[in-house]
């Protein structure tokens, strides 16, 4: 639904619930129909920041590449020297 339509929905039933004065409409109580969209569009916004906010963060691991043959420096130990880089995918 996103973010617009939730407060599309918020917003109208606002205006169902406090906004008329004649809430009879035939079989319907605009007041009960406004309260209805008003709780419909929290929990869609609710469950929309909800998504946004649980959205897959990729770590990505490289482990430096080994010295070349003709160096003799001391390689680092195991674990000891790690690049991380964080990416996100969209």
């Amino acid at each position: 639904m996103g973010i617009g339509g939730s407060i599309l929905l918020i917003v109208v039933g606002a205006i169902l619930t406090f906004g008329l004065d004649d809430t009879d409409l035939g079989p319907f109580n605009l007041d009960t129909i406004g309260w209805i969209l008003q709780l419909a569009g929290l929990v869609g916004l609710l469950l929309t920041l909800y998504f946004w906010n649980s959205r897959r963060r990729t770590v990505v691991r490289e482990v430096p590449p080994p010295p070349p043959a003709g160096n003799t420096a001391i390689p680092p130990a195991a674990g000891e020297e790690v690049i991380e880089q964080r990416r996100r995918r969209y």
